[in-house]
């Protein structure tokens, strides 16, 4: 922690992007530490410095540097904007053009191989940018007179790269590392390699297994974080306890103490059926919680830190104790406030059947989470299975009831055996008094009157529990042991079906970034039989004439944000929260004012409060206090505040099936004023798009990374929201350049 400087966050929770935890910076900061840890002979570090602060960047290459000089470990890092003291770390450099490969060697030659293809660096340009710059038609350059001689596709780059100098002397290094190491002979290194690793592993541990502890050390330690989660996320928890209660005293206030007499019969069932119906479907909000850490346990199994099936026993061993108080504060509340047999046995058996049937329905839930790939489908699988369970459970519906079709869901509803042992656990034993007879007259001798229950007999003044339970539900007591051994078979069998699917079903997958468009809106040079011409990529005009005509759309764009005139001051700002008890101060006496025109820089490092300070601006704070004064042109703030400003914050949170288009024009609708007409927003929204230059993009559906926008399309497209607005005084933009420079100075 001290390497990467996160001791400072010792006790602070990493957050996500709806929970408040460490800054932007030291979350990425959390990821580099934990591959770090890892200790892996080869990393390859995607965009690893993105969000980090120059210092801190330099400072986390050089301990790759270190790290590879000491262990003899190879890392390959791709890096947005890298400084030159970065750049010179490297020993080697690759430069990619739309796939294809167009310099590889020494990073002390890349900038002259470009170079001495007719390329122009400009001063005080670093050799990163440079490289990056080549790749792209609107920001490279060409040497006066070498317009029309230098390469411009990429299959242009890829040929001048494989016809180099630099090109043949790879491939005589290649070719002397092949010699001294023979790919085909290669068993004395393995066997060495083993040995290292067999030196690694803990006892117990296969020799062929990629971990390096034993299963059970995993499960440990894996539990061991299940309860340090639970314990720092307690409100969730005890939330879920409050309202267990709120049911069990509602449904108990219901049928509440129930007499005993045939009058209750109806009453005990339906106590009994909520009973064990809401401890079962309790579970189903785990198919969220396994979702939200699925992507956290693939990156961990990637990392070949654990099993995923030891994560998944781990998370069943930290439920019991939850599960136990959920199912005290439910099970008590309800079986003594609307009466049920007060006697232990009974009792117990009952708050053992309601137990089980939690880790039961658990497991089902868990179950679908785990076969499924995506929530969607996880959870229409439960609303389905739901619907089944609860008519299919007895109660709603009789077995007598059910039609013969349909009858043998019953037998698959764990829930059935558990209701049918809490009705003859009621039931059983009992002589309940008649509440009405039929005829309903005083002379009660002989056989002449019956009491108006199912189950009664001619002549008595009581019903037998176990006749009524027999001929209205089909139950009986001699299958509550059959039914408890059912329902440990449901819990092994699902459980085992849980933990095989979660080993099998948690690997990462890499797919290649791809837009996704609407049915025919797709640009016309991306459609099947498109040839590219060189006139696709950049005209074969003079860069000075492209600039001029990119610096006139950009001006015109631009004319699309009226000029303000107001100017915003905050005066004395301070901020002050709570973490564990103790008070802490993120904001101290933080002043300063902008005017219309310019652009205010917040600088610091990672963690001294720059996106907290935005957040105080404007108004987006939810918990602590903040104090100071903070004026409009000499005026107090007012309520239409948050609608005149913009806030672009650094998580690019959007609707995944929308298009960007679409995105834009439901936030111009909601946000511009109602005087301003629809085909008005819309055409602003279509400036917006020009000026940020995602005219290629615009049709494309949101979607997820891999499969959708990449991130810095994102950010355009939070930028571009945020404009869509049209907001009158301010747009705070919250570390808007940690993917792509070059977007940024568009805007």
């Amino acid at each position: 922690m001290a390497v990467f400087g996160l001791s400072h966050t010792y006790n602070t929770r990493v957050g996500d992007d709806f929970i408040r935890g460490v800054s932007g910076g030291e979350r990425k900061r959390v990821s580099i530490a934990e591959m770090a840890l890892a200790a892996a002979p080869l990393g390859a570090w995607d965009n690893s410095t993105r969000g980090l602060d120059s210092a801190t960047a330099l400072k986390f290459v050089e301990s790759l540097r270190l790290l590879s000089d000491i262990t003899g470990s190879a890392h390959a890092v791709a890096a947005y904007q890298a400084s030159q003291n970065i750049y010179d770390i490297f020993d080697k450099v690759v430069v990619l053009y739309e796939g294809r490969q167009v310099f590889y060697g020494s990073a002390k030659v890349a900038k002259e191989f470009f170079e001495r293809q007719g390329w122009i660096c400009p001063p005080r340009q670093t050799t990163g940018d440079f490289l990056t710059s080549v790749t792209n038609p609107d920001e490279r350059q060409a040497k006066p007179g070498m317009e029309n001689r230098v390469p411009r596709t990429p299959e242009d780059f890829e040929n001048a790269w494989l016809s180099s100098p630099e090109y043949a002397q790879l491939q005589k290094e290649i070719a002397a590392y092949e010699q001294e190491y023979p790919v085909k002979d290669d068993s004395s290194a393995a066997i060495e390699f083993q040995e290292k690793k067999r030196d690694r592993q803990a006892k117990h541990t296969r020799p062929k297994s990629p971990y390096i502890i034993s299963v059970p050390m995993q499960i440990k330690l894996n539990t061991v974080r299940a309860y340090q989660r639970l314990w720092n996320d307690a409100a969730a928890t005890v939330s879920t306890v409050i309202s267990n209660i709120i049911m069990a005293l509602i449904i108990g206030s219901v049928f509440y103490d129930s007499p005993f007499s045939t009058d209750s019969f109806q009453a005990r069932g339906a106590t009994l059926f909520f009973a064990v119906l809401l401890n079962a479907l309790t579970a189903m909000s785990e198919i969220n919680s396994l979702y939200a850490q699925r992507p956290i346990i693939e990156k961990h199994n990637s990392y070949a830190f654990y099993h995923p099936f030891t994560e998944a026993m781990a998370g069943i061993a930290a439920d019991i104790p939850v599960k136990f108080a959920l199912a005290v504060a439910f099970n008590i509340i309800i079986y003594f406030l609307s009466g049920l047999v007060r006697e232990p046995g009974n009792f117990f058996l009952y708050f053992l059947i309601t137990f089980l049937i939690m880790f039961v329905m658990s497991a089902v839930f868990r179950t679908l989470a785990a076969v499924t790939s995506t929530i969607s489908q996880a959870m229409g699988l439960a609303g389905v299975m739901i619907l089944a369970l609860v008519v299919y459970t007895g109660f709603v519906l009789p077995v007598p009831s059910m039609h013969p079709w349909f009858e043998w869901i019953h037998y698959l509803n764990p829930i059935y055996y558990a209701f049918e042992i809490l009705i003859a656990n009621e039931f059983h034993g009992r002589d309940f008094p008649c509440s009405q007879f039929v005829p309903s007259y005083a002379d009660m001798s002989g056989t002449a009157f019956s009491c108006s229950v199912i189950g009664s007999e001619a002549g008595k003044l009581t019903v037998n529990g176990d006749d009524y339970i027999r001929l209205n539900y089909n139950y009986s007591y001699s299958h509550v042991w059959r039914n408890l051994g059912i329902l440990f078979a449901f819990l092994v069998g699902f459980m085992t079906i849980y933990f095989v699917a979660c080993e099998l079903n948690s690997s990462t997958t890499s797919t290649a970034e791809a837009l996704v468009f609407r049915r025919g809106h797709e640009p016309a040079y991306m459609r099947r039989g498109h040839e590219k011409s060189g006139d696709d990529v950049e005209s074969t005009t003079t860069a000075p004439v492209a600039q001029s005509s990119s610096k006139e759309e950009e001006g015109q764009g631009m004319s699309a944000i009226k000029p303000q005139t107001d100017i915003f001051t905050w005066r004395d700002v301070s901020y002050d929260i709570e973490i564990k008890g103790e008070p802490r101060r993120l904001l101290d006496h933080v002043s300063g004012w902008v005017k219309p025109g310019t652009l205010t820089a917040l600088m610091g490092v990672s963690g001294a409060g720059k996106t907290t300070l935005l957040d105080v601006l404007a108004h987006r704070t939810s918990v602590g206090v903040v104090t100071g004064d903070m004026f409009v042109n000499g005026k107090g703030l007012d309520a239409s505040f948050q609608r005149k400003t913009g806030y672009v914050q650094q998580q690019d949170l959007h609707l995944e099936t929308a298009t960007v288009r679409e995105s834009l024009r439901f936030s111009a609708l909601l946000r511009q004023p109602a005087s301003v007409s629809i085909q008005e927003k819309y055409d602003y929204v279509e400036q917006v798009i020009g000026m940020l230059r995602m005219e290629d993009f615009a049709e494309a559906i949101v979607g997820v990374p891999g499969e959708g926008l990449n991130v810095e399309q994102r950010k355009l497209l939070t930028i571009g929201v945020e404009l869509a607005a049209k907001p009158k005084l301010l747009l705070f933009l919250d570390e808007p350049t940690r993917y792509d420079l070059f977007a940024i100075i568009l805007l």
